[in-house]
């Protein structure tokens, strides 16, 4: 009975961790900012490093990843990465004017720890924000944005990062995930 169980649950793990090994080696490619072969390799060999010595809880990843919600996410990823530049170049190179900056909390609607981290990861790769804290236990972060002038621009904020989340769990997400995002109201 044993064998069984542990023979159900080790393709599982390696699965985990081969899924862990790609997010930490596309957050590496995306940090260098320029594919090669060398920050390919030197990515896989940081990623095993890092699974190897520190070891994360396991995160397991019910869903599937989906072709078009993959290609989805990555096409709005890349506008949202450009809008963002520009807005912070023009943000930059206004003299005499001193941008306002907010810290935002944001409760996301599904409960994972891996559409948390991935939600982190993709809103602080956009110029502009940064996750200062997450909650994992309400799965909530907690991220600094420039520029936002009022309280609309935080609500526009907010709604971004939440349509974020909604790519991402199309991307990837379970069934119940998805309909989670349907039943669940914005905040």
């Amino acid at each position: 009975m044993t064998d069984a169980v542990t023979t159900r649950t080790t393709p599982s793990r390696w699965r985990d961790r081969v899924v862990a090994a790609a997010a930490l080696v596309t957050v590496w490619m995306l940090l260098w900012g320029v594919f090669s072969w060398a920050n390919l390799i030197s990515g896989l060999l940081v990623a095993a490093v890092v699974l190897t010595v520190f070891p994360l809880p396991p995160v397991t990843f019910a869903g599937r990843p989906r072709p078009v919600g993959l290609l989805r996410f990555a096409g709005r990823f890349l506008a949202d990465l450009v809008v963002a530049s520009v807005q912070l170049a023009v943000l930059a190179f206004r003299f005499g004017h001193r941008p306002r900056s907010a810290i935002i909390r944001v409760p996301l609607r599904v409960r994972s720890d891996l559409v948390l981290t991935l939600t982190g990861e993709a809103v602080s790769l956009i110029p502009g924000s940064l996750i200062v804290d997450t909650d994992q236990a309400s799965t909530t972060l907690y991220i600094h944005v420039i520029g936002v002038a009022d309280r609309d621009a935080v609500e526009r904020f907010r709604r971004q990062v939440y349509e974020t989340e909604a790519r991402i769990v199309r991307a990837i997400g379970s069934a119940a995930e998805i309909s989670m995002l349907a039943k669940e109201r914005l905040p």
